[in-house]
């Protein structure tokens, strides 16, 4: 749980970058790529890390403006790069400036839970980080680059 504002938005960044970072290495080629017929392919994750962060800052009484239609799947790889970008830079600015470090404290309903905005943001990371590991798994069954987003990957220390 975050306690404080500065502690979120430090993680934030280097979370989003990360996650930015597998996004771009998704080719227009390769989205349709799932694990085994009939489960989440690149596209659908990539756009659900595009989309999700609305639900979750809803949460906490704000509203992202630079969200697309969660339904609506992009057609290529750029558009879910840029749709993220857009998203995780004005969630930044939201919380930074909406909150301070007693809001994060404050308990907010979530789904007739009691829950502290901290730990919303909290699950905002995990739930992006759980996401992000799905598709460096699909990246690397599809032949892509998989980008050492928490530590080098095999090919990044083979170099």
């Amino acid at each position: 749980m975050y306690r404080k504002v500065e502690d979120f938005l430090q993680d934030w960044q280097g979370a989003s970058a990360g996650t930015l970072r597998v996004l771009e290495a998704v080719t227009d080629e390769t989205l349709d790529q799932a694990i085994v017929k009939g489960h989440n392919t690149l596209r659908w994750l990539g756009w659900h890390l595009a989309t999700a962060p609305a639900y979750f800052v809803g949460l906490l009484g704000l509203e992202l403006n630079n969200v697309g239609d969660a339904e609506k799947l992009p057609s290529t790889a750029k558009e879910i790069a840029e749709g993220y970008q857009a998203v995780s830079n004005e969630l930044a600015e939201k919380v930074s400036k909406a909150f301070s470090d007693e809001h994060l404290i404050e308990e907010v309903d979530q789904h007739g839970r009691p829950t502290a905005r901290g730990a919303i943001l909290r699950t905002l990371i995990d739930h992006q980080t759980h996401h992000r590991g799905q598709m460096t798994v699909l990246l690397r069954q599809a032949g892509l680059q998989v980008p050492g987003v928490m530590g080098p990957t095999k090919e990044d220390l083979e170099k």
